[in-house]
């Protein structure tokens, strides 16, 4: 994919508004995943926790999706 710019309806968007979207989708998820599992009791500050896990995942995203190695 890049990182390019996407123009959709003569609008365009920068890739890391693009990542950031699919890296917050993919944090709540993992969130509600802990929340039913016994892990998440083991979480000591959840803000701290979920912005930590939303910088992991978009870090994550990025690299793979930038297509540098």
């Amino acid at each position: 994919m890049g990182l390019h710019e996407w123009g959709w309806g003569g609008v365009y968007l920068s890739p890391l508004f693009i990542y950031a979207v699919l890296a917050l989708g993919a944090t709540v998820a993992l969130r509600l995943l802990l929340q039913v599992t016994p892990l998440g009791r083991w979480i000591w500050h959840e803000a701290l926790f979920d912005c930590a896990l939303f910088v992991l995942i978009l870090c994550g995203i990025t690299w793979a999706l930038s297509g540098i190695s």
